[in-house]
């Protein structure tokens, strides 16, 4: 259980490596804050707050992984990216993993800057790249939208689980020797079946927000409606 833990718990990872990924996230959210000043406007703003309101909610709903013995829930990478771009998406679901471990204890604080580096930072990063690459040859109509937000969060899980294998392999508590192979390939298969999960839910949120106010999606952000062609002037007339 415990080492199928997103959330990793405090000793885990030892000390000095914990040490060094919090500087790291904490240089990188330092970035976050500045570049992301230059996304927020008056649609942005808000946005941001609810999209951290709505990925806290959400990750308080686990569902079973029977295949492995645990529950999974929703990271919020790919869909705050989606949503309100990088930036900003990494700095909402980091402020949802601070108040998750100082709130309601989960995940070890010392672990902090481990936990906030796989969920807010490469889950987020992966989704993006994805999205961006993905909506380059996607129709942008709803089922592209959908397509582009599944496979986006879907790897994007995949990918931040594979962080914490990294992490386990510089300061892993117990040596694992040859099996961390194992622990690769059984955190990916676990986190394979929870992106599934997490793809749904980015999907079906991300399509709904896009019917009603396209102009809140800041992955359509690039979008803008062909402009009508100029009548040429006749006899003063146009």
């Amino acid at each position: 259980m415990e080492t199928l833990a997103m959330h990793i718990s405090n000793g885990i990872i030892n000390g000095p490596v914990a040490a060094i990924f919090a500087a790291l996230a904490l240089a990188t959210l330092t970035v976050c804050v500045l570049r992301g000043r230059r996304d927020l406007d008056d649609r942005l703003a808000p946005m941001a707050g609810l999209v951290a309101a709505f990925i806290f909610a959400v990750q308080m709903l686990n569902f079973p992984i029977f295949t492995a013995g645990v529950s999974g829930h929703l990271l919020g990478g790919a869909l705050a990216a989606m949503l309100v771009g990088p930036w900003v998406g990494a700095l909402c679901v980091a402020v949802v993993l601070v108040v998750q471990a100082l709130v309601f204890g989960d995940g070890g604080v010392a672990m902090l800057g481990l936990n906030i580096t796989n969920m807010a930072l490469i889950g987020t990063a992966a989704g993006y790249l994805l999205i961006a690459l993905l909506l380059r040859v996607l129709p942008r109509t709803p089922a592209g939208l959908a397509v582009t937000a599944f496979v986006s969060a879907l790897v994007s899980v995949v990918v931040a689980s594979q962080g914490f294998v990294l992490e386990y392999w510089l300061g892993g508590t117990t040596d694992l020797g040859s099996n961390l192979a194992g622990l690769a390939g059984t955190m990916a298969g676990a986190h394979l079946f929870i992106g599934i999960g997490e793809g749904l839910i980015t999907a079906t949120t991300v399509v709904t927000v896009a019917k009603v106010r396209p102009d809140l999606v800041y992955a359509l952000r690039g979008l803008r409606p062909a402009a009508a062609p100029t009548v040429p002037a006749v006899g003063g007339v146009r």
